[in-house]
């Protein structure tokens, strides 16, 4: 049977739906029992009428140049567009996609990869174990997106010959399989043929194709795309030569904008001019859809937390005793009642979905009387204190989040700054601990599925300056923990490691665990059959 990898394949590479019961990729436009799914009419120009679309929104920008973007939009656009080696599973394991099998040597440091031979790029080209080396070279050349996984990892990547790619390691890391979910293959002589060689970044590579990649692929995804106009949407066509075939009623062609205000959002899914919703838009706006007729909401256990991050290397909450006392006086009942219902709640630094979380991680609960006591046992006792803190600006729930806590430190004699912020504007602050507020509200998802990924990129010195921690943490020990459990190659050994790691960063307290999202969207189930749907695993 052939099997559909349609659109929003991308939520399970952005870990929606890996562990919650769902099943990845069939996603597409058939239809669900209901309405008739509707063409594309006169909504884009290149579209032919009668064409079937799956349109959705999104936060943008978006860079869907695999050895760039990591955003959540730029890894929807890339797992629609290109293809990885393994893919990951609902059960937490991966399996072989562009890989047929893999060996793996006595010391762990070395990996090779047999490739298929049978697929295609979208320019019509077979892909090569060659293809394969020099998209992970690449991406070690050029330092951005994804790089992080690998940069300090791998000595070598090369092919033996056109089905065979290996991976040499300069030292053991057990979830190396997991993280090559991160590495998209490009097609290396289409992407040679842009180089921009007025530019001299990358010496004689010119600029590495990454012009002409923001808004071309070289790709050999279920989807080809059409068009790309990088400030407002990217469209793209089913790709009738992909390898694993298609289903019946897999839509024709996809649309990814960057529509996500909540009025437009509702009127368009109300004139079913929208597919299916971003995950961004207020309760209200989810609730007021899910009434009109055709239209659910998905709500998916998806790997990813709400943190409230702590500078610990700011006045006042420097002091891990002030850090308990702003975790103890939140009302995290309200937070998942009122503002985010059905949420779940937090235990610790590792989402509760993934390998290697360890459950007898306490839950924080509001003990205004327990806060004091920590409040009096800090070296800011008896002071005027005032807190700052941003929230994002695109995430318009985070407002009530932010007042909801300004209500709760007052009880503590604690004064709160509150400051709207895009997101570029927090990352830009995220640069340097002067200039990262107290306070920082960020979504977090594991770059692939396992405690290992989220506790490295959260809490080890290497995030330090960037959006992953603005904790700031700056530890030592907790640095040295992590690398030896990712050098651990057995699962349970590892894993074991792993929840003394996150018992050792509870205890520090460097971050607010707000809870674990369930992701929520706004579906026209009416014509649409999207297996996230079904996917509620916690319901």
């Amino acid at each position: 049977m052939k099997k559909t990898i349609s659109f929003l394949l991308a939520v399970l590479m952005v870990l929606s739906l890996i562990g919650c019961g769902g099943t990845p990729a069939n996603s597409g436009g058939s239809s669900g029992g209901g309405a008739s799914a509707p063409s594309a009419g006169n909504t884009d120009g290149a579209i032919e009428a009668g064409a079937t679309v799956l349109r959705t929104t999104e936060d943008w920008p978006t860079y869907y140049d695999p050895a760039v973007g990591s955003s959540f939009s730029c890894s929807t656009a890339q797992a629609n567009i290109y293809d990885p080696l393994v893919f990951p599973q609902p059960d937490g394991s991966v399996k072989p996609h562009l890989a047929t099998e893999w060996t793996i040597s006595d010391d762990a440091l070395t990996y090779t990869f047999t490739i298929r031979d049978d697929v295609k790029f979208h320019s019509g080209n077979l892909m090569t174990a060659g293809d394969v080396a020099y998209s992970m070279n690449r991406m070690l050349d050029i330092g951005e997106g994804y790089a992080y996984l690998y940069t300090d990892l791998i000595e070598d990547c090369y092919a033996e010959d056109d089905t065979h790619v290996v991976f040499k390691l300069n030292k053991p890391f057990g979830p190396f399989l997991y993280a090559l979910v991160r590495c998209m293959i490009v097609e290396q002589a289409l992407v040679e043929e842009h180089y921009n060689l007025s530019d001299s970044t990358y010496g004689d590579k010119g600029d590495y194709g990454k012009t002409w990649l923001l808004t071309n692929d070289a790709g050999s995804g279920a989807y080809k795309t059409v068009e790309f106009k990088l400030d407002e949407y990217l469209l793209a066509e089913r790709f009738e030569d992909y390898f694993l075939g298609w289903e019946e009623g897999a839509p024709q062609y996809f649309r990814i904008s960057g529509m996500t205000d909540p009025v437009a959002v509702r009127t368009a899914m109300s004139n079913r001019e929208l597919e299916i919703t971003d995950e961004l838009q207020p309760l209200e706006n989810y609730n007021t859809m899910d009434a009109m007729d055709g239209v659910d909401l998905s709500a998916v256990c998806n790997g990813n937390t709400f943190n409230m991050m702590l500078n610990t290397k700011a006045e006042f909450t420097d002091d891990v005793h002030l850090r308990r006392a702003i975790a103890y006086c939140f009302d995290y009942e309200a937070l998942r009642t009122q503002i985010y219902p059905g949420a779940l709640p937090s235990q610790g630094p590792v989402a509760i979905v993934l390998p290697g979380f360890d459950d007898s991680i306490p839950t924080y609960t509001r003990d205004v009387e327990k806060a004091k006591e920590e409040l009096a046992q800090s070296k800011y006792a008896g002071q005027a204190i005032t807190l700052r803190l941003s929230w994002c600006a695109e995430v318009p729930e985070q407002e009530k989040i932010s007042l909801l806590l300004q209500s709760n430190l007052a009880e503590l004699g604690i004064s709160l700054e509150i400051t709207k912020k895009p997101f570029g504007s927090m990352i830009t602050d995220a640069q340097s601990p002067d200039t990262t507020p107290q306070i920082s509200f960020v979504n977090f998802n594991s770059p692939y599925f396992e405690a290992g990924g989220m506790l490295r990129t959260r809490y080890h010195s290497a995030s330090c300056g960037s959006w992953e921690q603005m904790e700031w943490l700056q530890d030592d020990k907790l640095d040295a923990m992590i690398e030896d459990a990712l050098a651990t190659v057995d699962d349970a050994e590892r894993f074991a490691k792993y929840a003394e790691i996150q018992w050792y960063i509870y205890d520090l307290c460097p971050t607010i665990w707000g809870f674990n999202w369930l992701e929520k969207r706004a579906v026209q189930s009416g014509y649409v059959d999207w297996n996230s749907l079904q996917a509620d695993f916690f319901q």
